[in-house]
């Protein structure tokens, strides 16, 4: 009874929240109407060009090898970026980062540490402080120190979970849970086969950083997150797979965006966001399509 019942809300709450979506669309249509240059990025109905920032978003592996994520690095198979021979490659890619000349700075490290870097790149334009080996700090601290910068910004976040997943991550003794972790397992094999080979240590770091920020390779990334765990289903036509990889990867990069949306910029800013590679495959489609940025392609500045 009480699943007829509930069956029978939801139906009618989906009827209505379709009739406001065909209301606003509605209404949307009708205002669109009027406007002859409206739909292309950067027009208006005066024909006059609306202003973006630029955004330019360097995707990299991670310089300290922290090996959080589903593919993973062998010690054997790692450098060592403090390594003179890696220090001047580096210094050679903020150079030509430089070039796009960035007046903000956003790196990969969650807004709760936000006083630290403070007080960390402080210390760094003082001489007290030698740069970690992160990204964040060997390209970001660098950059921003060479443009004159007073902060970096931390934009990094978690994803949310739906109750389903929660419920099932919470109860760790369970059938379903123990199935699951095991399919995540032998899923992340399943990834390995189809990600790329790195060549950081045969051809250097910037070879590296060209071949991962590479359009393609960028669209191609976004294909790990469709097959492996994304088509787990602990019962049939269930979704369990597509909940989990929703909340670990969709909405933690939208999440992402919007802490970067949050930051003060106008048209005459230029954005520099390092990021780990693979989040560049949403990161820059949401760049693309929003009305208020414009993408520059970042290997027009590494391959100079």
């Amino acid at each position: 009874m009480w699943n007829d019942t509930n069956r029978e809300l939801n139906d009618k709450l989906k009827i209505k929240m379709y009739k406001v979506f065909f209301q606003i669309l509605a209404i949307a249509l009708l205002i669109t109407s009027g406007c002859g240059n409206c739909g292309s990025k950067g027009a208006t109905n005066d024909n006059t060009k609306v202003k973006t920032t630029q955004v330019l978003t360097l995707g990299s592996f991670h310089f300290d090898f922290p090996n959080l994520d589903v593919v993973q690095t062998a010690e054997e198979d790692r450098i060592d970026v403090l390594l003179p021979e890696y220090q001047k490659e580096i210094e050679l890619i903020v150079e030509k980062l430089s070039v796009f000349q960035p007046t903000i700075v956003v790196i990969e490290l969650r807004a709760e540490y936000q006083s630290i870097i403070d007080s960390l790149y402080n210390e760094y334009l003082s001489g007290n402080y030698s740069l970690a080996r992160r990204e964040a700090m060997q390209i970001g601290f660098r950059i921003a120190k060479s443009m004159g910068l007073q902060k970096l910004y931390c934009a990094d976040e978690w994803g949310d979970f739906t109750e389903n997943i929660i419920s099932l991550l919470d109860n760790e003794e369970s059938e379903e849970y123990l199935a699951f972790v095991k399919s995540f397992e032998t899923n992340a094999d399943l990834t390995k086969e189809f990600h790329r080979e790195h060549i950081f240590k045969t051809k250097g770091i910037l070879a590296e950083l060209i071949q991962i920020n590479d359009e393609e390779n960028i669209k191609k990334d976004l294909g790990d997150y469709l097959i492996g765990i994304f088509k787990y289903e602990y019962a049939p036509h269930d979704f369990t797979g597509v909940d989990f990889q929703t909340g670990r990867w969709f909405n933690r990069n939208l999440r992402i965006f919007r802490n970067i949306q949050r930051i003060e910029a106008d048209p005459s800013d230029r954005i520099l966001v390092i990021f780990g590679s693979a989040h560049l495959n949403i990161l820059n489609w949401l760049f693309d399509c929003s009305p208020e940025y414009t993408l520059v392609k970042t290997n027009d500045f590494l391959k100079k």
